[in-house]
């Protein structure tokens, strides 16, 4: 008896899906829904005028409050945070609650071209304590990867973003941008305008060069004024190109309305990873790129050598 086509195997799975209570999506790697099942539909009201993309979603769950509990007063801090994490790992699995009162265990698994299975399954009936339990060791968590003023990654969480990237650089040959960025005069801010003024331009920079950001790129604060990017499967053109707009946004922008006229900008550093050297090394390469561009008047990108 000849065996079942793959088309018939599929259209198994897909039907299954339509009726299983497991809440199903799945995401490209633009993060554009490409498909959710009637379970995640309702899980976080998805209607045909929702938006297509994650962040859209987020957002809509956020405004009408429905689907995700997401607890916040600045929606773009908490996309922004929730982003540096997110599509980061092949497979992540966390645990968070929806406004109806479920309480929810969500993986996400991400293949080798960025695309994203989200499978969601109702684990309210578990115990209270032991729920408390888990948010508090998934807190910890979050919070020894994150930087507390910008919530992006911080030096520990985007380092260890650079080794596995590194890692797939030397067994599957994957390209991946490195870039350095360091804002200039960064100290004159702090003695001119005091360091609350300070903090307002490092959290308005964050915000400007997330939005230029794929889902599978890394972002990071190294320390004060010190940032990294990764791009992962990104060519040279490409990524002197995005730079390139960061650069524009950055001198254009207005971070301090409160003093009229005042800008900044900053100067980025640009090498690919190299798997012959060592983490430490490929970060001298880019670090060195940034020096140059400082050297050469700031306010540009320069390429290692």
């Amino acid at each position: 008896m000849p065996s079942p086509s793959v088309d018939v195997h599929v259209q198994h799975v897909a039907r299954l899906y339509e009726q299983t209570q497991l809440m199903v999506a799945l995401f490209d790697r633009d993060d554009e829904r490409r498909y959710s099942n009637p379970a995640f539909d309702q899980a976080f009201a998805v209607t045909p005028d929702q938006p297509t993309n994650w962040m859209g979603l987020m957002r809509r769950n956020y405004e009408l409050g429905v689907g995700a509990a997401i607890q916040t007063s600045d929606i773009e801090a908490w996309l922004t945070s929730t982003q540096s994490r997110r599509g980061k790992l092949p497979f992540r699995a966390f645990e968070t609650d929806l406004t109806d009162g479920r309480w929810i265990y969500m993986s996400e698994t991400v293949d080798e071209n960025g695309w994203m299975l989200c499978v969601a399954v109702d684990i309210t009936a578990m115990r209270t304590n032991e729920r408390s339990l888990r948010q508090a060791r998934d807190g910890a968590l979050r919070a020894a990867q994150t930087d507390t003023l910008t919530g992006i990654s911080n030096r520990a969480h985007i380092l260890q973003q650079l080794d596995r990237h590194l890692l797939r650089s030397r067994t599957a040959g994957a390209p991946c941008g490195v870039v350095m960025l360091d804002l200039d005069h960064f100290k004159r801010v702090n003695d001119t305008w005091g360091h609350d003024a300070g903090d307002k331009v490092l959290v308005h920079f964050v915000r400007l060069v997330s939005s230029t950001l794929r889902r599978e790129d890394g972002f990071g604060r190294l320390g004060g004024e010190e940032f990294m990017l990764l791009f992962p499967n990104m060519d040279k053109p490409t990524l002197t190109q995005i730079v390139d707009r960061v650069l524009e946004m950055v001198r254009t922008s207005e971070p301090l309305p409160e003093v009229p006229g005042f800008s900044f900008t900053c100067s980025a550093g640009l090498s690919l990873l190299d798997p012959s050297l060592d983490a430490k090394k490929n970060i001298r390469m880019a670090d060195q790129a940034v020096y140059r561009a400082k050297a050469n008047g700031r306010d540009r990108l320069e390429w290692a050598t």
